[in-house]
């Protein structure tokens, strides 16, 4: 059921479909009905909409509401979608004077609107990008309304060169109306029919996706051959024409990126994990060699040191990456791990954003996320 307007749908949702009221979303939706009627009512300077708060408060239903209910072109995304294209875009631009001008215009010329869900900031190449990306975004007419798990303030709080993202938390300030989603629940969390997604498997056990994935792929012809990935090859336990099992260790502590998982999802409707270990660790110290990572001027005096980081971050972030595309894309993830869910990552650099991680997990458990 579609609905004219973000309010209507909120309202149909307290009245029909069992929602809980909650005061943030109220303000939240009320944020979001008036950047809907300024777009609809053909005013010029429109400001945007920032929706920040814990895990499962509802911001991602929210803005969705909006999206559909928009009668004026617009672009819906995940943000790692989106900076995957714009660092594609702009290599290929890079022989002009400007890319990152000619690429807002382009934006600008085909949407009015761009809705980014999950907003975050952790990669030096992309803070650079949008400290000045989402200045001409803004100025070419582009209304951002997107979703994130902080304030504007403290996105790529601890990063290096922090200096560089500046001039984008600046222009989201003054572009978009920032609106703190801080209800006391986690919606996500609400009572629905359990699918297990999930088991902890001893060593030694059997393992509980080999009847599974028989199950899923019924009918199949059923392969153990490598599968190619973008440019890369990933051993599988086994893969058929709609579902692959792949090891921890195979898919998620090789050289893939999220435009890897992008491919995955694209191509198998769901997806197998087994050999899951404990991923906390102590956090050690890291250092990075002077003159790397665009900003010799502020390494000159010598090494600098990186972030804590332990053993397993670099496998935790695909990992993260891997969830956040499954969930965005509805494909269903059937994990099997040596520690209860719970207990998969409980210390590390990465624990503020494994928080969303696993509350998605969590989710996955219900059967209303949907099934293969």
């Amino acid at each position: 059921m579609s609905f004219d307007s973000p309010l209507s749908a909120y309202q149909h949702a307290l009245e029909q479909q069992g929602f809980v009221a909650d005061p943030a979303q109220a303000r939240a939706v009320q944020a979001l009905q008036r950047c809907h009627e300024a777009l609809h009512q053909g005013r010029g300077a429109v400001q945007g909409v920032y929706l920040w708060g814990a895990v499962g408060r509802g911001k991602t239903w929210l803005m969705d509401q909006f999206h559909q209910s928009l009668k004026v072109p617009a672009r819906r995304q995940h943000f790692h979608h989106f900076m995957g294209w714009v660092h594609q875009r702009s290599f290929q631009l890079s022989g002009i004077a400007d890319p990152l001008q000619a690429l807002a215009r382009e934006l600008a010329e085909e949407v009015r609107v761009l809705c980014f869900d999950e907003l975050f900031v952790n990669d030096i190449g992309d803070a650079i990008i949008l400290g000045r990306l989402f200045q001409v975004m803004f100025d070419q007419g582009v209304v951002m309304v997107c979703t994130s798990n902080q304030p504007p303030e403290q996105l790529y709080a601890d990063g290096f060169n922090r200096d560089r993202f500046l001039p984008a938390i600046e222009a989201i300030s003054r572009h978009m109306q920032v609106v703190a989603v801080d209800g006391g629940q986690d919606h996500r969390l609400h009572p629905g029919a359990a699918t297990q997604r999930y088991w902890v498997c001893a060593q030694g056990q059997a393992s509980a996706l080999g009847p599974l994935f028989e199950r899923l792929s019924v009918g199949q012809p059923v392969s153990d051959a490598p599968v190619l990935l973008g440019y890369r090859p990933v051993t599988v336990v086994k893969a058929a024409r709609t579902v692959i099992w792949c090891r921890f260790a195979d898919l998620c502590e090789q050289p893939f990126s999220a435009m890897d998982f992008m491919a995955l999802c694209d191509r198998y409707g769901a997806i197998l994990l087994s050999e899951v270990p404990g991923l906390s660790a102590q956090q050690r110290p890291g250092r990075i060699a002077r003159g790397t990572e665009d900003a010799a001027e502020r390494v000159v005096a010598g090494d600098r040191e990186l972030p804590q980081l332990s053993a397993h971050d670099d496998a935790v972030r695909r990992f993260i990456a891997l969830v956040d595309e499954c969930y965005d894309r509805k494909v269903p993830l059937y994990l099997e791990a040596q520690v209860p869910m719970q207990q998969l990552y409980t210390e590390g650099y990465l624990e503020f954003a494994f928080r969303r991680t696993l509350s998605r997990l969590q989710e996955m458990q219900l059967e209303r996320f949907g099934n293969p």
